[in-house]
């Protein structure tokens, strides 16, 4: 039966990738269709009032600056808001100001889409804050993922020298996506008991006759948001384990499709907009291949039990619920973590840090790779990296230039895709060299064994992925952890976008080179073979011996 739940999910996710993938083409091709008809008269005066008449295309620089400078003055905003939240209205529960570092750290999490929280958001936030920030955060970091996502994708499948415009990019991205999917699945959250209120905390009395304090708010809404654009962060500490947040299993299912839906139509859309079909189905191939087999291992290592209560002759029938929720069980346990970590979301509905050694490998390497569907764009233009990189490789073995699309792959796009690569290890494993070196970093390990190497580097692997989930163990709510977090997300969200949107400038302007007989195809399954290897081997030679250390050598200890 687990299985059969598993196979039911992933075949609904298949059936929606192509509508889903034709309806993100319709919004930023640029072609007249029906969208245009259905929104153009919210973006008119919006066009108008930003003063976007014209909407010339941009050169990758141009784009670039245009969404680092939006993202600086929203955390401007952002972190006068958590700074005086105390003072401003809608605010019942009397929560008071966000610590300085804090603030730093959380306003970063929400812009980078990462929304790792160092709080418990029931008890850290007013509404105020709940809604014009975090939720606003959630719908305009998740956009800026996908307007870069899609203009490197222009840059590599079309003849012109611009990559688009991000501020029409990014309204759209808003209005046609973003908006109306939050607004259908608020409401069927609502309908199957979600809360969404502004009232405050309820006072009620316990069996006992003691008064319980039970927070609620405006749940619905962000919980939409939250996961379509695979944000993460929870109105509750616990997040979608909490049973306002995800009370069902039905409810369970909409959430994982709702984070998982739109990364998996970028492949289609990608297909598309490069005039073959194929090319989408073969990205779309290689994610899913890695998906299933980091979710048979998550899946049956949570199904085979815990081995030290095994070795004691515990009943391990139901497998290691340890940290899960009986109402998901471990199919359903083990498809979310593998899902939210594969599209980089953060939401869990079980504790990442009760997994079994080898379970807790998943989403760790899931994050590793940050190419399995990813966040809204990422996990595409990540693996679109990972597809160039595997075309010159090939074509270093038989001798050829390689080309990808009709353009040649020549140095200065390598060494641009070398920066993104190596700096996504650097800034997790270096970071996790310091903290498990110093005390500030250790003082906040709460197992001091093998565990405490897997807590440390989940949190730095959560942040450089802009993931937010974490091994919850670590009380990482501290100066020293909130500032090397908060420039690890920063560094991962930025450092790879701006130089792959260089990548996509620089093949814009090539010379299209007519394919040959001799021309290496990238559309059958001998290059979804080559991208697979390719993906696992780079994730082998940077994070191996990170994996040894940690779940690794934890897993043999309990044998």
């Amino acid at each position: 039966m687990g299985i059969l739940q598993i196979a039911i999910v992933i075949g609904i996710l298949v059936l929606l990738a192509k509508p889903l993938g034709t309806y993100l083409y319709h919004v930023f091709s640029g072609e007249a269709n029906r969208t245009d008809r259905l929104f153009g008269w919210a973006e008119r005066p919006i066009f108008k009032l930003i003063g976007l008449r014209e909407r010339k295309g941009m050169t990758w620089k141009t784009y670039g600056l245009s969404f680092i400078v939006t993202n600086i003055v929203l955390v401007a905003f952002g972190y006068l808001l958590l700074r005086v939240q105390k003072l401003l209205p809608l605010n019942p529960n009397g929560i008071d100001n966000m610590e300085q570092t804090l603030s730093f750290n959380t306003v970063i999490s929400f812009m980078t889409n990462t929304n790792l929280q160092h709080y418990s958001g029931e008890s850290g936030l007013s509404y105020l804050s709940q809604m014009a920030l975090i939720t606003m955060m959630m719908f305009t970091s998740a956009a800026t993922g996908l307007c870069v996502a899609i203009a490197f994708i222009r840059g590599v499948t079309t003849k012109g020298k611009t990559l688009g415009n991000f501020y029409e990019d990014f309204v759209k991205a808003h209005t046609r996506v973003f908006l109306p999917f939050a607004f259908v699945v608020t409401l069927a959250l609502v309908a199957l008991h979600v809360p969404q209120t502004l009232q405050p905390t309820i006072t009620v009395q316990t069996l006992e006759g003691a008064d319980q304090q039970i927070a609620i708010g405006p749940v619905a809404s962000l919980e939409s948001i939250k996961h379509l654009g695979t944000n993460g962060g929870g109105f509750f500490g616990v997040n979608s384990a909490h049973p306002f947040e995800n009370p069902n299993p039905l409810t369970n299912v909409i959430e994982m499709l709702s984070m998982w839906c739109l990364s998996a139509a970028l492949p289609y859309t990608y297909g598309l907009f490069a005039k073959n079909r194929k090319q989408g189905w073969v990205i779309f191939s290689a994610m899913l291949i890695l998906f299933l087999l980091f979710l048979s291992l998550v899946y049956t290592s949570e199904l085979n039990g815990n081995p030290a209560l095994n070795k004691l002759g515990m009943d391990a029938s139901q497998g290691s619920m340890e940290g899960k929720e009986v109402r998901f069980g471990i199919p359903m346990s083990a498809l979310f973590t593998t899902v939210t970590t594969a599209a980089t979301t953060g939401s869990v509905n079980n504790m990442h840090d009760t997994l079994t050694p080898l379970g807790g490998i998943t989403p760790l390497a899931l994050m590793m790779l940050n190419c399995v569907f990813g966040g809204k764009g990422v996990g595409l233009v990540n693996m679109l990296m990972y597809a160039i990189l595997g075309v010159f490789l090939a074509g270093l073995m038989v001798g050829r230039t390689p080309e990808f699309l009709g353009r040649k792959i020549e140095a200065r796009e390598m060494k641009l895709i070398a920066i993104a690569i190596l700096a996504h290890p650097f800034i997790i494993l270096a970071p996790t060299a310091i903290a498990l070196a110093t005390e500030l970093g250790k003082a906040a390990i709460t197992n001091p064994s093998f565990h405490g190497i897997s807590q440390v580097l989940y949190e730095y692997t959560s942040s450089a992925a802009n993931n937010g989930s974490g091994f919850e163990g670590l009380g990482d709510n501290t100066a020293f952890w909130n500032i090397t977090t908060g420039l690890v997300m920063l560094f991962g969200r930025y450092i790879s976008m701006i130089a792959l949107l260089a990548v996509a400038g620089s093949l814009s302007r090539k010379q299209w080179v007519p394919e040959t007989v001799g021309t290496f195809r990238t559309d059958n399954g001998l290059f979804v073979g080559i991208l697979v290897g390719t993906v696992l081997i780079i994730g082998a030679l940077t994070f191996l011996p990170a994996i040894v250390l940690g779940p690794v050598a934890e897993h043999l200890t309990l044998r």
